[in-house]
């Protein structure tokens, strides 16, 4: 995922903590978070999928 795109997210999170968020900056939140979250899925899924899981019979 792109850099800018997670300043984004971060910026959005802190004026939600702030002032709020209005629902088309809602709407662009969730919408950024479920990419970043697609994004950390797909890299957590390449991870497991490079195990080598090696038996040495112990």
């Amino acid at each position: 995922m792109e850099r800018k795109k997670i300043e984004r997210i971060n910026e959005l999170a802190k004026k939600a903590r702030t002032i709020g968020l209005t629902d088309e900056e809602i709407a662009e939140r969730d919408s950024l978070r479920k990419e970043y979250l697609d994004a950390i899925r797909r890299n957590f899924k390449q991870t497991l999928d490079s195990i080598e899981i090696i038996d040495k019979g112990e």
